[in-house]
């Protein structure tokens, strides 16, 4: 009887164990891509490749907290045959990860792929049929994205294809539109987006809102007018704030960029990043640009200067001179800059500056800043960030104690915030 107790307990415990082992998706090992595309092609199955990079948060995020559920693996293992594939390398990197290395190389190149996690589908014959760029916050979400890979009239290269042979319909416009915006595709989203917005006599309905929020890209573009003249309108719909906040960003990239930068311009290789070209202008003539600004764009002429003094010192990497911009600029008006600029800029005093100094000024305003935000987003950013700079100089206890906070204000469910905690409590 004991003999046979173990042995059962022992079937149960591997029953368990695969159970445990076959949750959430399920990726392929061992094989190459041409070995997982032979593979698909005789099962008549679609392929997922998840190309993520190990600096890359959203890529954990979704490898920890999105692919191990039991939603998403029914949903893929069912459908897809599923494979990882790190595009960066590092010392850490199995001989899995090494045989891939050309093989990621040459996906890199054909697919375009700069940002990360992206996440491609392809179909049996090994098409590329559709693209997903960023992570999803939840199970619901990414296979709801994922499902458009498997109808052939929602896939983007089927779209594509309609479109280049002469389908003009402004509903079809519309889907296309939307598509492509989700595929990160610039160049066909730029042309598609001139000839829908053409078709429509009403910019302003919900729909056509959003997509000029997402096709916005310069003060020649009928988005910038539309927000421009009905912010109110386009804010109930895009955000508060958002209509400005992208009127602000285009005048600074066509108007200021060149008056601070020689040949200044923006640089973007793709959707998430950007930076700015051009030697820093050492003398810049501010009378000129306040000039340029009171004329075309008088209501506005104060707040840009401001954020144009801001973005030159930033330019010039003068810390010390951009932390005391920042601090007496937020005591006359805590809005006086965006959440963003001042997470940035914090974040990037954290990672290149070694002074105390520096660090402890940064800190000043960091703390201040953080103290007057009512949304705990962005509450819960600028905690991380001042936990950071705390921790960096030298504050260890207290950096602990406030990043605590932040996790039980997420109840744990943010991975970053959990993982970064530990790595600071093991001196990290």
């Amino acid at each position: 009887m004991k003999i046979l107790s173990i042995v059962v307990l022992f079937v149960f415990n591997s029953i368990v164990l695969q159970a445990q082992q076959e949750k959430g998706i399920k990726f392929e090992t061992g094989l190459s891509w041409t070995q997982i595309k032979e593979k698909a092609k005789k099962e008549k199955k679609y392929i997922f490749l998840d190309a993520f990079t190990t600096w890359c948060g959203p890529c954990k995020m979704m490898s920890k907290d999105i692919f191990p559920q039991d939603s998403v693996g029914l949903f893929f293992n069912n459908n897809y045959i599923n494979v990882a594939a790190q595009f960066d390398v590092t010392k850490k990197d199995n001989q899995e990860v090494k045989n891939w290395y050309q093989d990621v190389v040459a996906l890199k190149k054909e697919y375009k792929i700069n940002s990360y996690p992206t996440y491609l589908f392809f179909n049996p014959e090994g098409q590329l049929v559709h693209t997903i760029i960023g992570a999803s916050l939840t199970a619901t979400e990414f296979i709801t994205k994922s499902k458009v890979a498997l109808d052939p009239k929602l896939q983007y290269l089927s779209l594509k294809t309609r479109y280049e042979t002469g389908d003009k319909d402004p509903d079809f416009l519309r889907a296309l539109l939307t598509s492509a915006i989700s595929n990160r595709d610039r160049q066909i989203v730029a042309e598609v987006a001139s000839q829908y917005f053409a078709s429509q006599k009403d910019l302003l309905t919900p729909d056509n809102l959003n997509l000029l929020a997402a096709t916005t890209h310069k003060i020649s573009d009928p988005g910038f007018a539309v927000f421009r003249v009905h912010s109110q309108t386009a804010d109930a719909v895009i955000g508060k704030g958002r209509s400005l906040e992208i009127v602000k960003m285009l005048i600074f990239d066509e108007v200021i960029l060149p008056l601070l930068r020689v040949n200044g311009k923006k640089v973007q290789p793709d959707e998430f990043m950007y930076y700015y070209s051009g030697d820093v202008i050492k003398n810049v003539d501010w009378k000129n640009m306040k000039a340029i600004l009171d004329k075309q764009y008088p209501d506005l002429s104060e707040e840009l200067m401001l954020s144009s003094k801001f973005a030159w010192l930033e330019f010039a990497e003068d810390w010390v001179e951009l932390n005391a911009f920042i601090n007496n600029s937020l005591k006359v008006n805590k809005n006086a800059f965006s959440q963003h600029q001042l997470n940035t800029i914090a974040n990037r005093i954290y990672m290149d500056i070694e002074d105390r100094s520096i660090l402890q000024e940064t800190m000043s305003w960091t703390k201040l800043n953080f103290e007057n935000l009512e949304d705990k987003k962005d509450k819960l950013n600028f905690i991380v960030t001042y936990s950071n700079l705390l921790n960096k100089s030298g504050k260890k206890e207290e950096a602990i104690k406030l990043l605590t906070d932040a996790v039980d204000l997420t109840s744990g469910k943010n991975s970053y915030f959990t993982d970064l905690l530990e790595k600071m409590k093991k001196g990290g």
